[in-house]
Formats: structure tokens, C-alpha cells, sequence
């Protein structure tokens, strides 16, 4: 049983790579999209730091 598992989930992950560095008409991969997307996810994440740094810090120092 252990072995029919290892083979179905070796399957799953040849496929996934297989699908994630696959290159489209346009010869973009999803992997290309992704690694072009993440100096906007960035920003956002800072952003999103800033913005609620305050609320979590305050509650934390009035129950020290």
C-alpha cells in the first residue's frame, strides 16, 4: 500500500512541475507569472505591515 501511495503522489508532483514550467503560445510559464508578480506582492505586504504595525503593537504592550 505504502508503495502505490509513493507512486500516485510522485505522479502528482511530476505532473504539477510539468504543468507550472510548461511554456504557453505566448512562451510564458505559470512560474514566469508568478516570479514577475512578486515586487507588487512585496508592496503590499509593506504596505500592509504600516498600516496595521499599530494595532497589534499597542494591545501587546497594555497586557505586559
Amino acid at each position: 500500500m505504502g508503495l502505490l501511495k509513493f507512486i500516485i503522489v510522485g505522479a502528482a508532483v511530476g505532473y504539477g512541475i510539468n504543468y507550472l514550467t510548461k511554456k504557453r503560445a505566448d512562451g510564458r510559464s505559470v512560474i514566469d507569472d508568478l516570479g514577475a508578480d512578486v515586487p507588487e506582492w512585496i508592496d503590499k505586504a509593506k504596505q500592509f505591515v504600516t498600516d496595521n504595525f499599530g494595532d497589534v503593537v499597542q494591545p501587546a504592550a497594555k497586557a505586559s
